[in-house]
């Protein structure tokens, strides 16, 4: 049956720009209403919008938490009054919670990433990874890996203006974890295929192979790969990106990024309820 609205029923919401073709409304409303809580979550479009002057709005109408897409992950750190110490690491933040007009900011994309990776059989302790990446979705889960037990962590960017965060992070991790990070220069192909050789997880956390550039892989040339290697990917259209089909064809374990969308997606539920969402009901429906 349809949820319910009521007088008592409380909002959350996810900000960004794009926004429409979020599978987050679906996701929380259906665990809601699978567990018979009243409460609804919506999408706004924060495009050339006062981010300041919502996230204050949404303090007062006591709204039980929010989401944050790109370019909003790192603009609302300002506006809020507690940052947990592993966003606080990544730089940026995907979760909020509003505790009794407080509001206190996570970063629960690593923490789904690494879910779905040990789910897939990889134990963190015991693989080198490498990064296609230094983004946002890139540091949360770079920072998630570390805190996880990855023992080394490298790091494959382009020279250019996300560099420097590329340093920063790696220097972060190497200096607040038991992790060993550094950072490759993808154009050193070199370089970049023995970072692949000795890891035993690789992610593509690019945009490289995205719809609607399908064709588009950010390895060079897919013999690097090996088939003790699980290749993941964020992107999750399309759901099998040239990256992840050459991964199969070279006899590699893949993980799309559906996985990890629907995990921090659970995370972010247990920040905000301290309640499980119902993952597997949630999964049938939406991410099959």
């Amino acid at each position: 049956m349809p949820q319910e609205i009521t007088g008592r029923t409380r909002l959350g919401c996810l900000l960004g720009t794009p926004v429409t073709h979020s599978l987050s409304p679906m996701m929380y409303n259906e665990s809601f209403r699978l567990l018979g809580m009243d409460r609804v979550y919506l999408c706004f479009d924060t495009e050339h919008a006062d981010l300041g002057g919502i996230v204050q709005s949404l303090r007062q109408m006591n709204v039980f938490g929010f989401n944050l897409t790109m370019p909003d992950k790192e603009r609302v750190l300002p506006f809020l009054d507690e940052i947990d110490p592993a966003a606080q690491m990544i730089g940026a933040v995907n979760t909020v919670k509003n505790e009794d007009g407080r509001l206190i900011g996570y970063n629960t994309d690593g923490i789904g990433y690494m879910r779905s990776v040990r789910e897939a059989g990889c134990d963190p302790s015991t693989s080198e990874m490498t990064l296609l990446g230094a983004g946002g979705a890139a540091a949360s889960i770079a920072v998630h890996a570390a805190l996880d037990g990855i023992p080394a962590l490298h790091i494959v960017n382009r020279r250019g203006r996300s560099w420097e965060k590329a340093l920063r992070l790696a220097d972060t991790i190497s200096r607040n974890t038991g992790c060993h990070a550094d950072v490759t220069d993808m154009a050193d192909e070199s370089a970049v295929r023995d970072c692949i050789r000795k890891s035993r997880l690789l992610t593509n956390a690019t945009s490289v192979g995205m719809a609607p550039h399908e064709n588009a892989s950010p390895i060079a040339d897919p013999s690097w790969l090996h088939p003790d290697l699980l290749v993941s990917d964020i992107i999750y259209n399309p759901r099998q990106t040239r990256l992840l089909r050459e991964a199969e064809e070279m006899g590699c374990r893949t993980l799309n990024g559906m996985h990890m969308l629907l995990y921090q997606g659970a995370a972010a539920f247990r920040i905000w309820t301290d309640q499980d969402m119902p993952v597997e009901k949630v999964r049938q429906k939406y991410f099959t």
